[in-house]
């Protein structure tokens, strides 16, 4: 029969286990190039998770030329230069987006921000090991492009997303980046998107492509996260703006956006860690020399 201390210990335990936070999911929604709905994937997918129950927080992290804001019809009063610059930390900045997701704004047209070096990205990702609310989801809105802060934060989450729509320049580019992710930084697997496609075949033929040259000329598996499809009703709910999720929830956007949200939900998250953001300093910190170098300077 067991002690009583033993029973005590166990009990002790399992509340320590019941007690611990979660491991937080990060996902980057990436892209070779401008134009192809990125921005519009993170707030949508945001929105989807946040529906189905998360805690979602979706951080701008186009650094330069932020947008989420303008997509949402939000109005923040503070960004990310301001936890730069030491004037504000980052819980106060925060903004309260639709379904209850929380935002973190970036600043729009500050050249400032578009040209961080790498310790100041470490800074950055070092201010959400800060945070005091709890976060389920961490979705993070990159630039377009291979701009050095692209390349941090792929680096620093657990899924990269990129987004890819049917056009030769969009290919060309989603290409670039993935080749740079993987030969570079050594990201072995990465998530595709198609968006604003014609129908679910157009997708997967788009999808196939990509896999084609990578598979002729990378090491890399990419995985196939689903398609969007072209739907004047996210026209419509960019001109109110508003999430086609919450503005049009029965549109093929919308239900798309969901089925995108229901596979999220089912990647795999790490063991282990804090449960809060702090594997986001450990991970970048832990990808080369040169980062090591970065972390060193904010110390």
């Amino acid at each position: 029969m067991p002690r009583y201390s033993d029973q005590v210990n166990d009990q002790a335990d399992g509340l320590r286990r019941m007690n611990a936070p979660r491991p937080v999911q990060v996902i980057a929604v990436a892209s070779g190039k401008g134009g192809v709905g990125k921005t519009n994937v993170s707030v949508n997918l945001s929105v989807a998770l946040a529906q189905g129950g998360r805690s979602v927080m979706l951080m701008d992290a186009d650094l330069g030329l932020a947008n989420v804001d303008v997509l949402l019809g939000l109005q923040p009063r503070a960004n990310l230069s301001h936890v730069l610059k030491g004037d504000l930390g980052l819980d106060e900045i925060l903004v309260d987006g639709p379904a209850g997701i929380t935002i973190v704004p970036a600043a729009s047209g500050v050249a400032r921000m578009a040209g961080l070096d790498p310790a100041e990205h470490v800074g950055i990702i070092r201010a959400f090991s800060e945070l005091s609310r709890p976060v389920d989801v961490l979705i993070v809105d990159t630039a377009a492009g291979l701009h050095d802060s692209v390349l941090s934060f792929c680096r620093a989450v657990q899924e990269v997303l990129v987004v890819v729509c049917d056009e030769p320049a969009s290919i060309t580019d989603a290409y670039a980046l993935i080749k740079v992710l993987s030969r570079d930084h050594g990201i072995s697997r990465m998530r595709v998107v198609a968006n604003m496609v014609r129908g679910p075949d157009e997708g997967r033929q788009l999808f196939a492509k990509l896999v084609a040259v990578c598979d002729r000329f990378l090491d890399v598996t990419l995985d196939y996260a689903g398609a969007i499809p072209h739907d004047e009703y996210l026209r419509k709910a960019v001109q109110r703006q508003k999430a086609v999720t919450e503005a049009y929830p029965s549109s093929p956007a919308a239900r798309a956006f969901k089925e995108l949200a229901r596979k999220a939900d089912t990647w795999p998250i790490p063991a282990g860690g804090s449960g809060r953001i702090e594997f986001f300093v450990e991970r970048l910190v832990g990808s080369g020399s040169n980062d090591r170098e970065a972390l060193s300077l904010t110390d």
